[in-house]
């Protein structure tokens, strides 16, 4: 389409970043597909890339826990904003922080075609104020934002 890539955030401080991540909303994928209460997992290792943990709950909130695990690369260059990320050898995925909170309460990923958005938070609810914040920066930043669909968490807490 010719579009220009988001822009990301100046820079992401990773020991902040790790830990656990409520996926909120996101551009519905192939791969989570009929999923919920999807969660990720985020673990510095001592060899400087991120541990990637993701699950979700198949079919429905109370259905079968089903995981990937993968690694996420900081890309040399971007503070940390680009990572590339791998579940599967040798293929690797642009996984950009294109906005987050001061305080990595919540974050917005995507990648440089802007096929995939995930909006993060660090519980599985999130304030409306901040939701509202959150799509207008989207907005701003060129995402369509009718492909959005919400996650389901409830039945996960």
């Amino acid at each position: 389409m010719g579009q220009n890539a988001p822009t990301v955030t100046d820079s992401v401080d990773l020991q902040k970043y790790v830990g656990k991540w409520y996926e909120i909303a996101s551009y519905p994928i192939k791969f989570q597909k009929n999923c919920y209460c999807v969660t990720a997992d985020y673990t510095l290792t001592d060899k400087g890339y991120i541990k990637v943990f993701n699950s979700c709950r198949k079919g429905s909130v109370n259905g079968q826990v089903k995981s990937i695990t993968g690694k996420a690369f900081p890309v040399k260059g971007t503070n940390n904003a680009k990572l590339k990320v791998q579940f599967f050898w040798p293929f690797r995925a642009d996984y950009w922080v294109i906005d987050k909170a001061e305080d990595y309460s919540w974050a917005e990923v995507s990648g440089a075609s802007r096929k995939y958005l995930w909006i993060l938070c660090r519980t599985p609810e999130m304030q409306k104020e901040t939701w509202q914040y959150i799509i207008d920066r989207l907005v701003g930043n060129g995402f369509d934002l009718s492909k959005l669909k919400r996650m389901v968490h409830k039945g996960n807490q």
